[in-house]
């Protein structure tokens, strides 16, 4: 026999105390008798308002608390519509004020409203027309943070510029302000984050943090001591900027008491942020650590000269001036340059492409005067069959035919950058044979050996820094690794293509060893290749005889 188990006995609570109309105050769930129990009702006929009956008044005189719509029964071999499907037709007032249902059906998976999800993002209105005017500091500023939010994505630094230029039909004055004020951005991206962190009460949305990025560098001085805007204004044109956007409206007041706060505190704020070796240098950390490693005696010159605009370099086409006469006619110009190499000629302040003489008429190019080594150094004699493999943007190839009568191809995989290649040899009066092609593979190639190559492999490019800063914000650390294995193939692949006692240069923009010096002696041994003379890693410190970009050159010659 079993034993008949215990029954707990709870005390009745008090009945709760009446209104002045003499029912009770609503406390329970909704839809409950007194017994506990759900009292159902049916929902009201079509086209009329939806209200629910009151419940019966129980033994306690309690009246009028609302009811849970009643589940009515299926029809046969139609499915059960659920409480929760119920509730959920009963009146808009309803379904604000009452809870869920305890008993509704569970959900599969957990859903997530848009701006709660972490996958989900606000998206960049990029397009978004702004009413200011396009010859104020705000619109720079606006479209400049455009751009620089958008690097912050991912996007290259000019792709996110000529987006912005074409959404916002900018005039020539507002996209050179832009460019400036983004790629001074870039240059202090470090410092202004740092300052942002210690001055905002929470972390900005993403173009607010980037207008306030373009903002801060304008507010300090350059190295040179000169200021490019005063600061109240610097301050009102960016509080302008963010009232028209609608992804920077709300924002406003903290923009300004940011930039505010940064002109009260400024000493104290800046001796702070120095003390952040991302802040004081502007460059990632892993970065700083792989050139003090690289360059024990140097790395600090060579972030600092990163930090720098970099010179205007120009390059004279021998083939229509001497460097002596093109320096008289830059002095007849009033533009002050001094020769730096056979034929670079170094300005001494940048100037707009199209105002420097001669260019529209292909008497000089822009090239750096490292880059002017390649030619010098592959000694191309007339009619040799040369190949430029990684040609964009066409620099190097246009200089070897100004050297040499040479049968020149100029190889590149992105045919849309290709375009550039034939605009320089264009402007310049030079033909090259121009092919779109993967220079790993072998499959464009004719069977006919070339006596030149110049093998300007893709890289990480971290010794052009100066004229792309946006470069050390993108990379990320793996990327040597995987850039190093992608060039090693394409330089076994093309030494296969050289003719006996024919000569290829080995070029990369990069500072890291693994991309330079060590490639160059893996593929050395590789191929039994001879190592010729060249200058190897030439690194940018900024110096009169080392203002110029981080190349890396490594020459050999097949044997016969």
């Amino acid at each position: 026999m079993t034993k008949e188990r215990p029954v707990l006995k709870l005390k009745t609570p008090a009945a709760p105390a009446k209104t002045a109309a003499g029912k009770a105050p609503y406390k329970g769930a909704p839809g409950k008798s007194a017994a506990g129990k759900p009292a159902y009702a049916k929902p009201a006929a079509a086209g009329g308002a939806k209200t629910w009956p009151a419940k019966p008044a129980a033994a306690g005189g309690q009246s009028g608390s609302p009811a849970r719509p009643a589940t009515p029964r299926p029809a046969s071999g139609e499915p059960a519509e659920t409480a929760a499907s119920v509730w959920a037709k009963a009146a808009p007032k309803q379904r604000k004020t009452a809870p869920e249902p305890k008993f509704a059906a569970p959900r599969s998976k957990p859903e997530f409203r848009e701006s709660h999800h972490r996958d989900l993002k606000p998206a960049l209105q990029v397009n978004f027309q702004t009413d200011l005017r396009h010859d104020s500091l705000a619109f720079a500023l606006l479209g400049a943070a455009t751009a620089v939010a958008q690097v912050r994505t991912g996007m290259a630094l000019p792709q996110a510029l000529a987006g912005v230029f074409a959404s916002t039909n900018a005039i020539p004055q507002a996209r050179g302000a832009m460019q400036d004020i983004a790629y001074r951005a870039m240059r202090a991206l470090g410092h202004s984050d740092a300052l942002i962190a210690m001055m905002a009460p929470k972390a900005p949305e993403p173009l607010v943090a980037a207008l306030l990025a373009c903002a801060l560098p304008l507010m300090q001085k350059d190295a040179d001591g000169s200021a490019a805007y005063e600061q109240f204004t610097v301050v009102d044109q960016t509080v302008s900027a963010a009232w028209a956007h609608p992804d920077t409206e709300r924002a406003k007041p903290m923009v300004n008491a940011v930039l505010r706060r940064f002109q009260r505190e400024r000493a104290e704020l800046l001796a702070a942020a120095a003390l952040q070796p991302v802040a004081k240098w502007n460059y990632p950390q892993w970065w700083i650590d792989a050139v003090r490693t690289a360059y024990p005696d140097q790395w600090q010159a060579v972030l600092s000269t990163g930090n720098q605009p970099p010179p205007l370099t120009l390059r004279v086409n021998l083939r229509r001036s001497t460097v002596a006469d093109y320096l008289a006619r830059l002095e007849q110009a009033g533009i002050a340059a001094a020769q730096i190499g056979p034929q670079a000629v170094r300005l001494a302040k940048p100037v707009g492409v199209h105002l420097i003489p001669g260019f529209d008429d292909g008497v000089v190019s822009v090239q750096d005067a490292a880059a002017q080594l390649a030619a010098q150094l592959l000694d191309v004699q007339d009619g040799m069959r040369v190949l430029d493999a990684c040609a964009a943007p066409g620099g190097k190839t246009c200089n070897i035919l100004e050297l040499a009568d040479a049968d020149v191809t100029a190889l590149d995989a992105d045919a849309k950058r290709l375009l550039r290649v034939g605009e320089n040899l264009e402007r310049l009066g030079l033909h090259a044979t121009m092919k779109a092609a993967d220079a790993q593979h072998p499959d464009w190639w004719d069977g006919q050996a070339y006596d030149r190559i110049l093998a300007d492999v893709p890289c990480t490019a971290s010794g052009i820094v100066r004229r792309h800063p946006d470069i050390r914000w993108l990379r990320r650390k793996g990327d040597t690794l995987q850039l190093a294995t992608l060039s090693a193939k394409i330089l076994d692949n093309l030494w296969q293509m050289l003719a006996p006692n024919g000569k290829l240069l080995f070029v990369t923009c990069s500072l890291w060893p693994q991309e330079s010096e060590a490639q160059a002696a893996a593929f050395a041994v590789r191929h039994g290749a001879t190592r010729l003379d060249a200058p190897g890693q030439l690194l940018p410190t900024g110096s009169a005889e080392q203002d110029h970009d981080g190349l890396f050159y490594a020459l050999f010659q097949k044997n016969a």
